[in-house]
């Protein structure tokens, strides 16, 4: 099952945590699990975000949550580097690849597509990239998205700085393919 709806039943859910949907039901009823009645209806939908809340909280398995591929978000102000990389990744992984060349499609791109990652050139000129990831980071539907900065000017030291930044990780460009299979693994592994 793809875990893309933004709100989901109470069949979606049980399927997710492998449950019974009565199950799904009392803990709806009981209030352990947030979520709303569809009016002149006894049908419950839950957001994904609540859903994930009490995933957490009650320690079940997230992986039903992240069975669909892995959606990454590339983003950067070079075409040549943005098509390179989708047609290598789309050619040699599994993932579900979107790209952007600004900070404002790729705000949009984050907004429909809710990437687990995102690959971001720090060097995007147009808009501060700290600016981005604390929107990304302040939105409630990507708060599980994590963020890989990419660049080819920095020092070791600014690049360790990135993670008081917000950025989950960081890339040196030029890179092989499998450093950013690696970050991407890296990222998505839910083994906190």
């Amino acid at each position: 099952m793809t875990f893309d709806k933004e709100v989901l039943t109470t069949g979606e859910v049980a399927k997710i945590c492998n449950v019974a949907p009565r199950t799904v039901s009392k803990w709806f009823d009981s209030g352990a699990l947030k979520g709303y009645r569809i009016p002149g209806s006894r049908d419950r939908r839950i957001p994904s975000g609540e859903l994930m809340k009490f995933m957490r909280a009650h320690g079940i398995p997230l992986e039903g949550m992240t069975s669909g591929r892995t959606r990454v978000l590339i983003v950067d102000g070079e075409r040549e580097v943005v098509d390179t990389l989708q047609r290598i990744l789309t050619e040699q992984t599994s993932y579900e690849i979107r790209t952007a060349t600004s900070s404002f499609s790729a705000g949009m791109e984050c907004e429909k597509f809710k990437p687990h990652v995102v690959l971001m050139d720090i060097h995007l000129g147009e808009a501060d990239a700290r600016a981005f990831v604390e929107n990304i980071r302040r939105n409630e539907h990507l708060q599980f998205t994590k963020v890989v900065a990419m660049s080819g000017k920095l020092t070791d030291g600014q690049a360790q700085s990135l993670r008081v930044q917000g950025f989950d990780s960081f890339l040196k460009k030029p890179f092989q393919v499998r450093q950013v299979v690696e970050a991407i693994e890296a990222a998505t592994n839910l083994v906190a």
